[in-house]
């Protein structure tokens, strides 16, 4: 079955999207009160109103409120999680990644959950934040639909220019909310993002049904559910208190690691050794001997004997900063997830969120590191993101890759800077000076 998904013939007359970006700048300068925002729809109108008020930002990034494994632990356990075969079976018939369109599927709090569709369009949409795990609710991003639908509790469409955030105002998009059958709240959002023909009248009509049809789903698997033998209860557990550890190592030669839980939130500075000991147990999630983590640690032919001193001062120091992260051994472990910066990176980039991702990448992994692993694991973010954004990425992101210190030398990236931008664009002559310094060099 091909997509249903076909480009509008009738798209919005440019006068229009015009007068509509004059209102979104007055608005945005503060001038709420100018005339030219009785051009723009009421809804959307007011839906700025809030943005503005609620100081969103008119061209910042969404924040990404789940790592990559949050996000898969939420959503496994979300109620929308088993109407995800409905949702594509009627939004995405045939090959999803050639549908033209993008369909989300969000939580109440407009948390990006499920992102699906068209590959090409999900790489150009994941370079404003459109991905899994991104927060497009009005406080995070202003008017879009999926935030704006959960705000209103109402069917939205959204188009182009509408869009309070710059970075989105390419797209159009419909959304509608999904209501539990039985109390009415709130349990999350559908959304189809794209072009012109995401906010048509069909697209708003389709979107509705798949809404009411997902609704219906879930009020049929409850009555099942109900009608069939009761199982006996489990024993009562205590639910474990939520903690959560991070480590910040990009751009760092003292590491951070940052904890969480039921008794308040801490940060502590880590010695340059432990910080690398961490690392490197965070990304061998499955674990390391102690002769492998000698050798990663220390280099080549180095003994279980060096390292296992060590091992007895970080456990101390995890003991009194959080003893739920004190490493088990045979092999050496971390007994809880471990969180990093520089993987959070690695996701987005795997998601298509280059700008985001951009914008995450704080510096090389622990810089002064002279650890064999730590150097191997540097050297893999460092390339990804290269190549990432040599192939993937579009030339404003490609732009501000090669204003960092990784892009600002690299003759390859700045020549592909070049070919990319139209001939008469004025960052060419910059890029050409550049690029005759490096080969003068």
């Amino acid at each position: 079955m091909s997509s249903g998904w076909q480009p509008s013939r009738e798209p919005a007359p440019a006068a229009s999207r015009l007068l509509i970006e004059r209102a979104h700048e007055e608005l945005v300068a503060g001038n709420i009160a100018d005339g030219r925002l009785q051009n723009v729809r009421s809804l959307v109108r007011e839906s700025w109103e809030r943005s503005w008020r609620q100081r969103v930002g008119a061209e910042g990034l969404p924040p990404l409120d789940f790592t990559a494994d949050a996000l898969d632990a939420y959503r496994r356990a979300h109620p929308l999680a088993g109407a995800m075969d409905t949702i594509r079976a009627l939004l995405l018939p045939g090959s999803a990644d050639d549908a033209g369109v993008i369909v989300a599927v969000g939580d109440h709090a407009g948390r990006l959950l499920w992102v699906e569709g068209d590959l090409n369009q999900r790489i150009l949409s994941g370079e404003m934040g459109f991905v899994e795990g991104a927060n497009w609710s009005e406080r995070a991003v202003g008017t879009s639909a999926p935030g704006t639908a959960l705000e209103l509790g109402a069917s939205v469409q959204i188009h182009g220019a509408e869009h309070y955030n710059r970075l989105v105002q390419p797209w159009s998009c419909t959304a509608a909310p999904v209501f539990d059958p039985e109390d009415r709240r709130i349990l999350g959002v559908i959304d189809v993002t794209g072009g012109s023909e995401a906010a048509s009248p069909q697209a708003r009509m389709l979107v509705d049904a798949t809404a009411r049809a997902v609704e219906a789903e879930l009020l049929v698997a409850r009555l099942r559910a109900r009608a069939a033998p009761a199982a006996p209860a489990p024993s009562p557990r205590r639910r474990p208190v939520p903690d959560r550890a991070a480590l910040r190592v990009l751009g760092r030669d003292r590491a951070r690691l940052e904890v969480s839980g039921s008794d308040g939130e801490r940060s502590v500075e880590l010695s340059a050794r432990h910080a690398e000991i961490l690392l490197l147990l965070a990304v061998h999630r499955q674990g390391l001997s102690a002769e492998r983590l000698a050798e990663l640690v220390y280099g080549e032919g180095s003994s279980a004997d060096t390292l296992r001193p060590e091992m007895v001062r970080l456990r101390k120091a995890l003991e009194r900063i959080w003893p739920a992260l004190v490493p088990e051994s045979r092999p050496y472990r971390l007994p809880v997830p471990l969180e990093t910066d520089a993987q959070d990176v690695l996701s987005l980039l795997d998601r298509g969120a280059h700008r985001v991702a951009l914008s995450a990448y704080r510096g090389p992994v622990l810089p002064d590191s002279t650890s064999p692993g730590v150097e191997e694991y540097r050297e893999t973010v460092r390339s990804t993101l290269r190549e990432t954004m040599r192939t993937e990425a579009s030339i404003d992101v490609l732009l501000s890759y090669a204003e960092i210190p990784e892009g600002s030398e690299d003759a390859e990236i700045l020549r592909l800077c070049l070919e990319l931008l139209p001939a008469r664009s004025p960052k060419r002559a910059g890029l050409v000076g550049r690029i005759e310094r490096l080969e003068q060099a």
